[in-house]
């Protein structure tokens, strides 16, 4: 019997990020009907060598379809081990139990830092079996050959004679401070021949506001302002590249503050760039 379950974080250039869920549930093969009518022993134990069989396995078929192997997470094991112990508790599978935080909180309560989840869970004899299970799956095998996940934390529970198996997928977000932030974005905008302004105070205050121009500008007023919210900061909005050609600034003002609009434990970055 297997699961699976896929939220990821919607982002685009604009002052409030709403997420976006998306709840993708496949069920089949009732694998037994004793192992769901049960209730765990003492005996019930987490067993990472199986844990680390399936990680094998499915970097083994990752790279064999042309996607980067997954690199191991603890923090999404550890959300991974705690929803599996509750599945073994519990029998039937899911996603979420009664009075159980969704996959996000707990992954994010765990310490993960994510835009993108996914989970796939599963019933089996053998770590091999439970790979299979997922690969024959459509919607399984997109969440473990998903290009877009570079994370996985995965936990395995033995208990009534078979295995629990739980997979965290995700897209890893870097933890960085403010003024890392305006570092990666500062790197992006100097080679474009930009003076950078040493204090970023007046970027961070208009960082925090929706639109308009900060008091602490003062009788320094920016030409032009870009709000923005997103996960990577590998490159400027399109928007912000084409003012920059214009050739018409010659100083910016790089600002980072705390994101708005994401839902629940999902990781943003929410920035601000004056021009002058």
């Amino acid at each position: 019997m297997i699961a699976r379950l896929t939220l990821r974080l919607g982002l685009r250039v604009t002052v409030n990020i709403p997420g976006k869920y998306v709840l993708l549930i496949v069920a089949f093969i009732a694998y037994s009907i004793m192992a769901s009518s049960q209730r765990p022993t003492e005996t019930t134990q987490a067993l990472q060598p199986e844990a680390a069989q399936i990680l094998a396995l499915a970097n083994q078929a990752r790279v064999a379809a042309g996607v980067p192997p997954l690199q191991w997470d603890g923090s999404l094991a550890a959300a991974a081990r705690k929803h599996c112990l509750r599945m073994a508790g519990e029998g039937p599978l899911s996603h979420r139990y009664p009075g159980e935080l969704d996959l996000a909180e707990r992954a994010g309560q765990a310490g993960a830092l994510f835009s993108l989840i996914e989970e796939n869970i599963a019933i089996g004899p053998t770590p091999s079996d439970i790979h299979e299970q997922w690969m024959y799956s459509s919607g399984h095998r997109t969440n473990l050959l998903n290009p877009a996940v570079d994370r996985v934390g995965i936990a395995v529970v033995a208990s009534r004679g078979v295995l629990y198996a739980t997979a965290d997928y995700s897209r890893g977000v870097q933890n960085l401070n403010p003024a890392e932030v305006e570092a990666r974005v500062t790197a992006l905008i100097r080679p474009r021949g930009l003076t950078i302004l040493r204090d970023p105070q007046v970027a961070r205050d208009a960082c925090l506001m929706d639109r308009g121009i900060p008091a602490s500008a003062g009788d320094s007023r920016p030409i032009f302002i870009m709000r923005w919210q997103d996960t990577e900061l590998s490159q400027l909005p399109g928007s912000l590249s084409a003012q920059i050609a214009t050739g018409r600034y010659h100083k910016a003002a790089v600002g980072s503050c705390t994101s708005t609009g994401t839902q629940g434990t999902f990781t943003a970055y929410r920035i601000a760039v004056l021009l002058y």
